[in-house]
């Protein structure tokens, strides 16, 4: 995804830039070209040498080196880049790009960008906490500066908290995400995108149901991404405790059927993602009242009957979206229930994954799914689910505009 793209990297004074070498060496791995500008105080924790031999170009720093200037202005230095990257970004530097001050080249370099900015905060916690640099961030978001990190750790003066720099490859995760959502979204802007989340609860009685331990984490990281490529968003959720996500319309409901009435109101869509984790049966005789025990001991008896299949009703619809994205969760004999299920349910792919307890995929912050085709299968590396979300949005945008073509 980086590959071709040029990277502008900004390095200011702390001590988190030694990381930047890092990072720049990982960024060429990826066939990008890194172009650094380190401010005056970065110069005192790595040297320009170092940087110039791992990024292969000479490294900026004086705004007023004529015979830089001369061959490469601060202006076109910031037209010229894909990106910008600061990292780290200290709270002094993220403080003069709030109140647009320029007063050095990377500053000046900032102010006259018309280019993307992603900054990667480092500093101590207390600088982090303090209102001042919330304002300032607060400025920056509403600026479209995106942020990576921080991360919360141990701090070189020995404190813990918020403050540290992400690693390189947060770093590197992030640039790719840019890209990948620029991508998405020639191909997703103004499409409807329908996706459906977390569990469904089926009444036993007023006071109990049957339920599973989804969390719609993924279901709701896959509507943000896809809202971030330009779609619209119709995301139907079943009972979770997430924030409704900004800026998408969200139908909440409870049972299986509730889901089904609510998605196919929802129809017609580009693209139906069925990201939730539907409960197989209902109770049959639930009770209006609530069931007690019995003076004799005696334990009711409850009739199961199949819930519709949501994904499988609308893969075979008359108003079947141009692609459908079904979701399986095993605990064994993953694939070959992959497979299966992309078959039963007319989807175009199935994702895939273990929801073995030893996993903690199931309610926690991570996955590791399996692409399942009619073409073949694909394994993932376990990625934090924002990142799969982002990535998965990326392939849909591709198959959806291969449909098109």
């Amino acid at each position: 995804m980086l590959s071709g793209k040029k990277i502008l990297l900004i390095i200011s004074g702390g001590i988190a830039a030694y990381k930047s070498l890092d990072l720049i060496r990982r960024i060429r791995e990826r066939d990008a070209s890194v172009q650094v500008i380190l401010t005056n105080s970065a110069i005192q924790f790595i040297t320009p040498l170092s940087v110039a031999t791992l990024s292969g170009e000479p490294v900026l720093g004086d705004l007023f080196d004529l015979t830089r200037e001369s061959e490469i202005g601060h202006i076109e230095l910031s037209r010229s880049a894909d990106i910008i990257l600061v990292a780290p970004a200290t709270a002094n530097l993220i403080a003069k790009m709030a109140h647009g001050l320029a007063d050095d080249l990377a500053t000046t370099t900032l102010l006259a960008t018309d280019t993307p900015v992603i900054v990667a905060p480092a500093m101590n916690v207390r600088m982090w906490e303090h209102p001042a640099t919330q304002r300032n961030l607060s400025t920056l978001k509403s600026d479209g500066i995106e942020l990576v990190g921080p991360d919360k750790g141990t701090m070189a003066c020995n404190e813990y908290g918020m403050g540290r720099l992400s690693e390189p490859l947060e770093m590197i995760a992030a640039l790719e995400k840019h890209f990948e959502a620029r991508k998405s979204s020639s191909v997703l802007d103004g499409k409807h995108v329908l996706i459906t989340a977390g569990p469904t609860h089926e009444p036993i009685d007023p006071v109990r149901y049957l339920a599973n331990k989804s969390s719609g984490k993924q279901g709701y990281a896959l509507a943000r991404a896809a809202r971030d490529a330009g779609a619209r968003v119709t995301l139907i959720t079943g009972p979770v405790a997430l924030d409704e996500p900004e800026n998408i319309e969200t139908v909440r409901v409870t049972t299986a059927e509730e889901m089904l009435q609510a998605t196919l109101h929802a129809l017609p869509a580009d693209i139906a993602i069925f990201a939730a984790a539907v409960a197989d049966w209902r109770v049959a005789n639930s009770s209006d009242d609530k069931i007690k025990k019995q003076a004799n001991g005696k334990i009711p008896v409850m009739e199961f009957i199949e819930n519709p299949d949501i994904a499988k009703t609308v893969g075979h619809h008359k108003n079947r979206p141009a692609l459908v994205i079904g979701f399986a969760a095993e605990t064994r004999d993953l694939k070959s229930s992959a497979r299966l299920k992309l078959q039963k349910k007319g989807a175009d792919l199935i994702v895939a994954n273990d929801v073995s307890p030893s996993t903690g995929i199931m309610g926690g912050d991570h996955n590791r799914v399996s692409l399942v085709t009619a073409n073949g299968i694909e394994d993932w590396d376990q990625m934090d689910k924002t990142r799969v979300a982002s990535l998965l949005i990326a392939r849909f945008a591709d198959m959806l505009e291969s449909k098109n073509a």
